[in-house]
């Protein structure tokens, strides 16, 4: 029986989201590689537990994560199941509907149809109730926004979600799916938008429009695919996510574009104490700005050195300086 370390909250940090009631750890943990039926489900355990046993109260989903899409869920439930359905009120489970599931008109983007659809599928797949935060995971080019939201709203009021989220959407949209979130009185409370120092989006308005309507921020792929790593510095090893010529989200051009680059950040985060991926977590926490970090991992000691990070959230001017440097090279 697996039961969970007893002083779980004493080291991590809990940032309130926005302006709601609710608080989600610095670091959560994304479930979008490496909890499929593809992976072994022990080390997808062993994860789960080691995580919670550091504080990480957040576990964040989707539909389609996998290989094969739905199975994330699925074993996420299997683990909720055998060691934390007695610790469901300490967790904040979520997860996301909008990109491709099953063939037809109907298995993607954001009608009601489809949400309503998912969220049933997502629940039914992790053996739950209700999610604690439920996301349009993309924008839908071809529904209302006005329907997207109702349908949101909707399962909130079915209790089957607390609170809602939306991913992967621009400044402009976001502050026009906001206003109708207001309307209706929708615990409309997160963005999960991609940020990294190799990726800054969002700093480019999404975060003035966030702060404007006092919604918080969940940034996932905040090491660029494993670029702010230190496992690309010296070459490009034929097991990893670029030595694969197969990776859909990263390749040796990109890494090779940005190695002189990673290297001089190496060398700051080397100065601070910290491994690269380490400075990279904090840095995107330097202000206060972004609600939690979402992490992957393959292995525990992966989840082990992210939440080191946390150690050291404070940068001087002149590293901030001399990062702004390195970045805009």
């Amino acid at each position: 029986m697996y039961q969970a370390a007893e002083d779980r909250y004493n080291n991590m940090i809990y940032n309130r989201v926005g302006n709601s009631g609710l608080k989600l750890p610095a670091l959560s943990l994304g479930m979008w590689h490496n909890f499929g039926d593809v992976d072994l489900f022990e080390n997808s355990r062993k994860m789960v537990h080691r995580a919670f046993d550091l504080g990480i109260t957040h576990f964040d989903l989707a539909n389609n994560y996998g290989p094969p899409a739905g199975s994330a869920e699925e074993n996420f439930g299997r683990i909720l199941k055998k060691d934390l359905l007695p610790y469901r009120d300490e967790l904040i489970i979520s997860s996301k509907a909008g990109y491709y599931m099953w063939p037809g008109p109907y298995g993607e983007f954001g009608s009601k149809k489809n949400l309503t659809a998912s969220i049933d599928q997502s629940l039914t797949r992790m053996g739950l109730d209700y999610v604690d935060i439920f996301y349009s995971h993309r924008p839908d080019p071809d529904t209302p926004f006005e329907e997207t939201a109702q349908a949101l709203d909707l399962m909130v009021r079915q209790g089957k979600a607390l609170y809602i989220g939306i991913s992967n959407y621009s400044a402009e949209q976001t502050a026009e799916i906001s206003k109708i979130f207001k309307e209706l009185k929708t615990p409309f409370i997160i963005h999960q938008p991609s940020y990294s120092m190799y990726n800054r989006w969002i700093e480019d308005g999404l975060q003035d429009v966030l702060q404007e309507n006092q919604l918080g921020s969940i940034a996932f792929s905040p090491l660029a695919q494993g670029m702010l790593t230190d496992r690309y510095l010296n070459g490009i090893p034929k097991d990893s996510r670029a030595g694969r010529t197969t990776s859909q989200f990263l390749d040796e051009e990109k890494v090779k574009a940005t190695l002189e680059q990673s290297r001089a950040l190496n060398e700051v985060a080397k100065r601070r104490g910290q491994t690269l991926a380490e400075m990279a977590v904090s840095w995107i926490l330097r202000d206060g700005k972004v609600t939690s970090v979402l992490i992957g991992a393959s292995k525990v000691s992966q989840i082990e050195d992210n939440v080191k990070a946390l150690d050291n959230l404070d940068f001087s001017l002149s590293e901030l300086a001399e990062i702004e440097k390195i970045l805009k090279r």
